[in-house]
């Protein structure tokens, strides 16, 4: 499968950058009008003429008042450019001076001059947050690559819970952040994980049920009405006596979306210490599988498949991380005692 590369062209402007201080970086860019231009929103125009940057961070800039028009503050997104006037835009952009980078060992599975392609490991934490200063993917990644302290979330457009290991896509570049970003939001980048669920599924289905923060649990989310969209698919891979082996592909990204969506219709992700419930001891189970089953501490769900449009060369490319060992051992268990 292959996507057309995007095609733009290509106008003529100054862009320089240098560092003010250990935290933030000056932008400069600069760019004269051209006459095919005139009469488009200023927004519009700055989208065109600085591609490398988001819609959004571009009219954040308005709103902060450091795009100019003939030395001139443009603060109004909607105004109507000439040829020949000269935009310059002055901007600090945030590095991410809390996040120290940190030799953690990353399995990369590839990496070009755009992205990064990583599978990561159950206990990984993405990125620093509440309690977690240091020791994420985030300083892991700013060590690996020094660069990306200078792009959004250091290059990171989607997260993983700490204890789901499989594959991230990682942009190492602004524009590639930004197509990325878009392709996410357009629901083009394909997702496909697997997982091991208590209970005997009958068949596969679709889950279309918002999500949103649980009203009294602030580190958890539910199934919500007033929630945002999210819709998750699953098929039966296998099925044993008292669990099911799925594939799961999202249609949406909700934080939690497939352990919550999975205890919204019974059937919890085994290992999940948040969603999971009281620990449940399989009926006439060898002693093996309940004895490994008490120390699998961790949520049985995988990203194994990631399907994207490459930034750069405008085509489909698609990638693969095989299960971890812990979760190859319990589908070996739940065989032989299904036997």
């Amino acid at each position: 499968m292959s996507t057309a590369p995007i095609i733009a062209k290509n106008y003529a402007h100054n862009h320089t950058k240098f560092s003010m201080h250990n935290s933030n970086e000056q932008i400069h860019l600069q760019s004269i009008i051209p006459i095919e231009l005139t009469g488009k929103r200023l927004d519009q125009v700055l989208h065109i003429l600085f591609p490398e940057y988001s819609r959004s961070r571009l009219q954040e800039w308005i709103k902060q008042n450091v795009v100019k028009l003939d030395g001139l503050i443009a603060s109004n997104q909607k105004i109507k450019i000439k040829s020949g006037q000269i935009i310059t835009i002055d901007a600090l952009q945030e590095i991410h001076a809390q996040a120290k980078p940190q030799n953690i060992p990353l399995n990369i599975i590839y990496e070009d001059d755009t992205i990064i392609v990583i599978n990561k490991q159950v206990g990984l934490v993405v990125h620093p947050g509440a309690g977690i200063s240091d020791s994420t993917l985030m300083n892991a990644l700013l060590h690996h690559a020094p660069e990306l302290k200078t792009i959004p979330r250091a290059g990171i457009i989607h997260r993983l819970d700490k204890d789901t290991s499989g594959l991230l896509v990682i942009a190492k570049t602004l524009t590639a952040h930004t197509k990325l970003v878009a392709e996410l939001q357009e629901r083009k980048i394909k997702r496909e994980y697997e997982a091991v669920v208590y209970g005997a599924m009958i068949t596969g289905g679709t889950v279309a049920a918002s999500i949103g923060r649980h009203p009294l649990k602030r580190t958890s989310m539910a199934v919500r009405e007033e929630g945002k969209e999210a819709i998750t698919h699953y098929r039966v891979l296998e099925r044993f006596r008292d669990y099911t082996y799925i594939k799961v592909n999202l249609e949406t990204g909700r934080t939690h979306q497939i352990r919550v969506h999975m205890v919204h219709i019974g059937h919890p992700i085994v290992g999940d210490q948040l969603y999971g419930g009281r620990f449940k001891l399989p009926k006439n189970a060898s002693i093996e599988l309940i004895s490994f089953l008490k120390k699998f501490n961790h949520q049985a769900l995988h990203a194994r498949r990631l399907g994207l449009v490459h930034p750069k060369t405008g085509k489909f490319i698609e990638f693969v991380a095989e299960l971890p060992e812990d979760f190859l051992f319990l589908l070996k268990l739940l065989r032989e005692d299904n036997e």
